[in-house]
């Protein structure tokens, strides 16, 4: 089975506005992106030839540059290419899907793509019509922001005839080209109530590919819906049996969101999904989210498409927006389903690691510009894009490898209790269970130090919420700073990673205690990385904003160099160069000012408290800090911690600003009145250990954090959700 890749290449319009996502991942920017897919061991690339980026004026005037250089690259490292002319667009400005001119234009286009390339041998001139077509016929959310059937059914005809005429018009010029059209293949289940509106979405999944290889004949399902509801006439649909263009190859796009259930009972669910037709009012949620019993997943689908049509099949994007864990296990179990099917009896040739440098704004399908990131194969958020834990899996896999990690133990959130929006339903259509990837290695924890502090409880939290196995001990269980205690915690639990979340935390009493300050925070570091490089193991370990001097005022970088000005912030200094001669592939993570919604001490729960009970609250306005959130700060670790990645990192969100400017944020994010929020200066707070006035920190390795308003709005929500 061979793999392939893609490029992430939607150009969306809304109303004037286009957002380009070959632009937002700087991939136009950056031509040593495809060596980095060739060293991947990627054969065939979907790669952006787009109509609104070539000929964005006039197709009198295109200009080609940007595609010679990179399709040159691709062919001289020996890459195929299937050329994709149109993602999810209205083309350029001087068309749109509902243009009756917009196949032709087109075509057109195809023709001078092929006429340029003529050694390109496979094209996806539109993808994904139906969906394209939902989103801007029926639900309105790109241009041309229509919400009728007719205009739905214009933009797919003319989409679809744009297919077959581009295809007519490419293959004049190269005979044996090949059509890889691709659509989402999900599916959908239901209430017994519903069982009718489930069997039409699940006709209407093959509406794309039964068009375009001459099906829609008047004995077909949807004919009747076809020309009464969305007022089509009977020779736009008899044009395609005349003109059949079937796929050489069909291209299958499966999500997460790709199966859905519809659920009448309308309290069970969020508000956000509900919705209905003319007859019922029905919720329409992702199956994963509400089916007791998990669907048969990607594999049963890929035989129904074999069976539908005998064509070879390539699942043409596989990605989801999750934790790195959970990327892995989705990858994974796509993977086995290609293969299941497979031994069914389908042609399944090829798997494609999809947005291979990630995607923006998908969580909010492209209608707002959110600055939401989805990392890929690469994470482009850094000076250049980082391979992450999924681009080293699909590298195995394109060799023919069976790569293993210990987080595939346990399956993805959509197999994992806890997933359901209300209480589980049950299907009226047959579910099956879903093959689940099979590891050679046996459930291996992350062990954790610092059972009894905010960060190990935070840790231990969300690794259950990931389906991470984790053991938290305590100092008695696992005192880091004897050498005995670490190597039998090592040896008994076998873990696969050893999180330090332990540490002397008392910056003032430091000043007097520095004996104790160093036991825990410079030699349990020291020791926990000699045991853990013995048994190759990987090792985080934390630091702080306090190991500088605060004499500059811009943001700390990993390279800035460490001068402390407190006996605690030495002690962590010291702790970073010991545990990198010590452990070179440990990660250490510089943070500070934590605020969660696990812990009641932290700064803005301590602030809220005083300013419910109208109490005056003081906050420095002359120590400038980076506030973290320590979800975010947690996630980050993990994902970091899979990449393996290792050295010195700086994880806050991202914002230089005083203690009473941070209070000023959050009270107001509250609705309360800031009134009581008094500033003043360090010296009338008495600290004993002496603070760097500028410790704000940023990282020059990747920002890897949302923002602070964003961390906030999610503090002050899981604070709620818990509290109910």
């Amino acid at each position: 089975m061979e793999l392939w890749g893609g490029i992430e290449c939607t150009i969306n319009r809304l109303g004037d506005r286009y957002f380009n996502q070959v632009k937002r991942t700087g991939h136009d920017a950056r031509e040593d992106d495809l060596t980095r897919c060739v060293e991947l061991g990627i054969k065939t690339l979907r790669y952006p030839v787009l109509w609104e980026s070539v000929a964005p004026d006039s197709l009198d005037e295109p200009d080609w540059s940007w595609t010679d250089k990179r399709l040159a690259c691709l062919r001289e490292g020996g890459v195929n290419t299937v050329a994709g002319l149109v993602h999810h667009g209205s083309g350029p400005r001087y068309t749109s899907l509902v243009d009756p001119g917009f196949d032709k234009k087109l075509a057109r286009y195809a023709r001078m793509v092929a006429e340029r390339y003529p050694w390109i041998d496979r094209y996806t001139p539109v993808n994904e019509p139906l969906t394209t077509a939902r989103f801007s016929g029926l639900y309105g959310h790109w241009y041309p922001h229509s919400s009728n059937p007719r205009a739905f059914k214009d933009a797919l005809i003319n989409q679809c005839r744009g297919v077959a005429l581009a295809m007519h018009e490419i293959r004049r010029i190269n005979p044996s080209a090949q059509l890889v059209q691709t659509e989402d293949l999900g599916k959908t289940y239901s209430t017994p109530t519903l069982a009718y509106q489930a069997r039409f979405n699940n006709e209407l999944r093959w509406l794309v590919w039964d068009l375009l290889g001459g099906k829609v004949t008047r004995h077909h399902r949807l004919w009747r819906w076809l020309t009464k509801g969305c007022n089509a006439k009977p020779g736009e649909l008899l044009w395609f049996v005349d003109n059949p263009c079937p796929p050489d190859i069909i291209g299958v796009n499966h999500y997460i969101t790709s199966e859905r259930f519809l659920d009448e009972r309308l309290e069970r669910y969020p508000e956000r999904f509900h919705g209905g037709n003319h007859r019922h009012r029905y919720a329409d949620v992702e199956a994963a989210r509400s089916l007791a019993t998990p669907t048969g997943g990607l594999a049963p689908l890929l035989c129904e498409a074999w069976s539908r049509y005998r064509l070879p099949i390539a699942i043409t994007e596989v990605h989801i927006d999750a934790t790195r864990d959970d990327q892995l296990r989705w990858v994974a179990e796509t993977w086995d389903a290609a293969l299941a099917a497979r031994r069914g009896g389908a042609d399944v040739r090829a798997v494609t690691a999809w947005a291979l440098f990630g995607l923006y704004d998908w969580n909010c399908l492209l209608t707002e510009c959110r600055n939401y990131y989805e990392p890929g194969a690469f994470d482009i958020r850094g000076p250049r894009p980082r391979e992450t834990a999924v681009g080293g899996f699909w590298r195995d896999l394109g060799r023919g490898n069976r790569p293993s990690h210990p987080v595939l133990a346990t399956p993805g959130w959509w197999h994992r209790e806890g997933r359901f929006y209300g209480p589980p339903a049950e299907a009226g259509g047959r579910t099956a269970p879903r093959p689940m990837w099979g590891t050679p290695v046996p459930d291996r924890p992350i062990l954790i130090s610092g059972a009894t502090g905010t960060l190990g409880q935070a840790f231990a939290r969300v690794c259950k919420r990931r389906g991470l196995s984790c053991h938290l001990l305590d100092r008695a269980e696992l005192d880091i700073a004897d050498p005995d205690s670490v190597r039998r915690a090592i040896e008994t639990l076998r873990p696969w990673a050893v999180v330090n979340a332990a540490g002397y935390v008392r910056v003032d009493l430091a000043e007097t205690d520095a004996e104790k300050c160093y036991r825990e925070n410079t030699l349990g570091p020291e020791v926990l990385a000699g045991a853990c490089q013995r048994a190759k193991v990987p090792l985080v370990v934390f630091s702080s904003d306090l190991v500088f001097d605060g004499l500059q005022r811009e943001p700390y970088v990993e390279s800035s160099d460490p001068r402390p000005l407190n006996v605690y912030g030495r002690s962590k200094a010291e702790a970073e160069a010991r545990v990198l001669r010590r452990h070179p592939e440990a990660l250490i993570i510089r943070t500070s000012s934590f605020f969660g919604p696990w812990d009641e001490h932290n700064f803005i729960a301590l602030l809220l408290r005083h300013m419910r009970a109208k109490e005056p609250f003081l906050a420095a306005n002359d120590l400038t800090v980076s506030p973290t959130y320590v979800p975010d700060l947690v996630n980050a670790c993990l994902d970091l911690l899979i990449d393996r990645e290792s050295g010195i990192w700086h994880l806050t969100n991202g914002e230089a600003l005083t203690w009473e400017a941070f209070g000023s944020r959050a009270v107001r994010q509250a609705g309360l009145q800031p009134s009581l929020l008094r500033p003043c200066s360090t010296k009338s707070l008495n600290f004993s250990a002496p603070r760097p006035a500028y410790s704000a920190m940023r990282s020059e390795r990747s920002l890897l954090m949302p923002g602070l308003d964003e961390a906030i709005d999610r503090y002050f929500r899981e604070c709620e959700a818990l509290a109910a």
